[in-house]
């Protein structure tokens, strides 16, 4: 079984909904034991960091995805899921940078206002990958305002163009994680998804 964390925020419906069209058992839950009883976890969002970073740590989400990714089993952000994995964003909340969980080192920052790109960038764009999970050159669909800078080159595993050249996918042993929303990806994000999927049998 697959667990969706459920902190009150994010796609998780979409997310389900893709993985039964796959063929995957998963729920949607907010139990730290179902969760860590899971054989792959996904980690989905939508919104604004800080106040999903808020809602994870109330209900002591935050502590679980940290047991959890040190079972070495298969975890997986999607959008603001993948942005909550770094140490920090600059989107304000409360006047302040927002912490993140910190298990990938490095930041989240907003793309640049000087470049007379439209923020967010809404739509679709094709990778540049560097990991087996994703097909390079293919379209994915993006909607986000802020863009992941990790630390370590080596834990990058796909960018794209969006006036500047981005990170929007990491791997890390068994932390899998993508800007790009693959469940709203047609025929491509499917095939992400069944891939990341896979390793959870």
């Amino acid at each position: 079984m697959i667990a969706i964390i459920d902190y009150g925020m994010g796609n998780l419906g979409s997310v389900q909904k893709a993985l039964a069209f796959l063929g995957y058992s998963s729920e949607i839950t907010d139990d730290p034991k179902k969760v860590m009883d899971a054989d792959g976890v996904v980690l989905p969002g939508v919104g604004a960091i800080g106040a999903a970073m808020e809602a994870l740590t109330s209900k002591g989400l935050d502590k679980v995805v940290h047991e959890y990714i040190a079972t070495g089993k298969p975890f997986l952000g999607i959008c603001l899921g993948m942005q909550m994995l770094f140490d920090s964003s600059e989107e304000s909340f409360g006047g302040e940078p927002v912490k993140g969980l910190s298990v990938l080192p490095g930041k989240v920052v907003r793309f640049p206002s000087d470049m007379g790109l439209k923020i967010p960038q809404i739509g679709w764009n094709s990778l540049s990958s560097r990991n087996e999970i994703l097909p390079d050159g293919q379209y994915v669909y993006f909607v986000h305002s802020y863009y992941c800078v990790p630390e370590r080159e080596e834990d990058i595993a796909a960018t794209v163009e969006y006036g500047i050249e981005y990170c929007c996918s990491v791997k890390r042993e068994n932390v899998f994680a993508c800007q790009f929303h693959p469940e709203k990806s047609g025929e491509a994000g499917l095939r992400i998804l069944d891939r990341w999927a896979k390793k959870t049998k």
